[in-house]
């Protein structure tokens, strides 16, 4: 889990339209985290003076409403929380955003390997790396009760030129050059 990397997608999505006023949150409700991302992301809107407009999904067949909804309501951009289901329909989920031509951020790189448009989040491959080394703990004798919950510490910034060239927007230089991987 990390929630607290949905104030960071606002924070980057106020940077690349700086003039934002109103973001949506897509989230699967079912998610076991989905109150605690909420939480976050409502504590980061407000003091990034943001309108947040809050929609969620429960199956893969609500992502076309979702960003109807999140147009209807005047979102200028959308941040997309983190859950296992959205990850399993991403490609489903990404061409939902494409058809709305709104601005989406993501919390995976794979959905802007999919076509989406940016993605702040965790590092997977540092998050495998850290559970090789617990699993081995765990096999040398150690009992998983007794190893400390980690957070994540390191983070990646993925943008896709492809999709912002489809929706007509410019990403700054400034913006560009903070990222970890531009797909062109």
């Amino acid at each position: 889990m990390d929630p607290e990397s949905g104030g960071k997608r606002l924070e980057l999505l106020k940077e690349v339209v700086p003039g934002i006023s109103r973001v949506a949150a897509i989230g699967y409700n079912a998610n076991p985290a989905y109150k605690l991302q909420l939480r976050e992301i409502e504590d980061a809107a407000q003091a990034l003076k943001l309108q947040l407009q809050v929609v969620e999904v429960r199956e893969s067949n609500d992502f076309d409403g979702a960003f109807r909804a999140a147009k209807k309501g005047r979102a200028g951009a959308v941040n997309i929380l983190t859950s296992a289901f959205l990850a399993a329909h991403r490609k489903k989920l990404v061409e939902s955003a494409e058809k709305s031509r709104l601005l989406v951020i993501y919390a995976s790189h794979q959905f802007v390997e999919a076509g989406g448009l940016m993605s702040y989040g965790r590092s997977q491959v540092d998050n495998y790396r850290r559970a090789a080394t617990y699993l081995d703990k765990i096999l040398k004798g150690a009992k998983p009760a007794d190893l400390p919950v980690e957070q994540a510490t390191k983070f990646e910034f993925v943008s896709n030129l492809k999709a912002a060239k489809q929706i007509g927007l410019t990403i700054s230089p400034q913006v560009l050059a903070r990222a970890d991987r531009v797909i062109k």
